[in-house]
């Protein structure tokens, strides 16, 4: 059965990190951790306690991931020869600092994920250091289908060294349990493999992909990056999400366009342990919607096998057609889901962050 409702999360306000994503300081939190130390201390209530969403309750079942998109509307080959034309951009500026910046060092590693900020990076460090720059992508349940794939076809089109390291983040409880520093242990165990591999790989330094707009959002994984003295030249270049896919359409990276991806784990409601089993029926879920054209989309897990859909806006009344909604009730029930919601606010990326909250230095779960 299918209920559609509106998601709405009680007693979120102004300080609620994803509702900054627009307001974004333009500088690195100064504050550092301790070694070996969560960013943050954090506290959370089950999230049994959070109040049900008004959803669109599709009964039984599981959902895809999102893919493609298109940040510009026109194709690459356009889109650069709108930035060759236009005499007010500082595309080149940017693209000159950033190869400043990593032409500093003798040799690097980039931790590459097949986004379009890692991959721009990746090709920044090619173009300066040549094989003396490396890219290193981690593998493990989190990484979601085709991604590994697309990754080794960047490196190899790009013709960057490549490496993949098998990393081991759900042996550690840290990460399992799903705390809101999720994040923080997930990139500690990448950071500490990039490390040990350093001296074989003789890279002088490690490079990660963020960029200015992920300065004000919550993400636990920039202490981790801190800790590991992990360096990000696009922050250091002056470089936004949109520069970065400029660049990236500049240089007709296949990738320019690729909506966000971040791992499977992030769509887990925090305090729901993080499994691998629950992540590859996500990553199922996510897959089977994407190939009926859906994109960008999610597939958030709560408590009790309940997965909420989110879909661009425009693409909701689409999802909500009746046999659509039979074959997606179909699906999600072989993959043992209860309950399905299809969020009617759409597609967000980070919504589950709207009930995470930095204030006096704790993070605290919205009720």
């Amino acid at each position: 059965m299918f209920v559609l409702t509106a998601q709405i999360f009680w007693g979120a306000d102004t300080r609620t990190a994803g509702s900054q994503f627009w307001s974004r300081p333009r500088s690195m939190p100064s504050q550092r951790s301790s070694p070996g130390k969560p960013p943050v201390a954090w506290t959370f209530r089950p999230e049994a306690e959070v109040p049900p969403f008004f959803g669109c309750g599709l009964s039984q079942n599981s959902l895809p991931r999102h893919c493609g998109g298109g940040i510009f509307p026109c194709p690459p080959e356009d889109r650069r020869r709108d930035l060759e034309d236009d005499p007010l951009t500082d595309l080149d500026t940017k693209r000159e600092r950033l190869s400043e910046y990593i032409g500093q060092f003798e040799s690097c590693a980039v931790a590459f994920s097949a986004g379009v900020d890692s991959t721009v990076v990746a090709r920044a460090a090619l173009d300066v250091l040549g094989d003396r720059a490396v890219a290193v992508t981690g593998q493990s349940a989190s990484l979601a289908q085709g991604e590994l794939e697309l990754a080794r076809e960047l490196a190899a089109g790009m013709g960057i060294r490549h490496e993949v390291v098998q990393t081991d983040e759900f042996s550690k409880q840290e990460y399992t349990r799903n705390a809101p520093d999720r994040c923080y242990h997930c990139k500690s165990e990448l950071y500490d493999w990039l490390e040990k591999l350093a001296p074989r790989l003789g890279v002088e330094v490690l490079f990660n992909g963020a960029n200015l707009d992920d300065l004000g959002d919550y993400r636990p994984g920039m202490t981790a990056a801190r800790e590991h003295d992990v360096r990000s030249p696009l922050v250091e270049a002056g470089f936004h999400k949109q520069d970065v896919r400029n660049l990236a359409a500049y240089w007709e990276l296949p990738v320019w366009d690729k909506p966000a991806s971040p791992c499977l784990s992030s769509r887990v409601a925090y305090g729901l342990e993080v499994t691998p089993g629950r992540l590859a029926r996500i990553d199922a879920a996510e897959q089977f919607l994407r190939n009926r054209g859906f994109s960008p989309l999610r597939v958030r897990e709560h408590p009790g096998d309940v997965a909420r859909i989110e879909v661009p806006l425009e693409q909701v009344s689409q999802l909500c057609q009746p046999l659509l909604l039979q074959q997606v009730q179909e699906y999600l029930g072989q993959l043992g889901y209860q309950d399905v919601s299809v969020d009617m606010e759409g597609f967000r990326s980070g919504s589950l962050n709207q009930l995470v909250t930095l204030d006096a230095g704790s993070v605290k779960k919205y009720t």
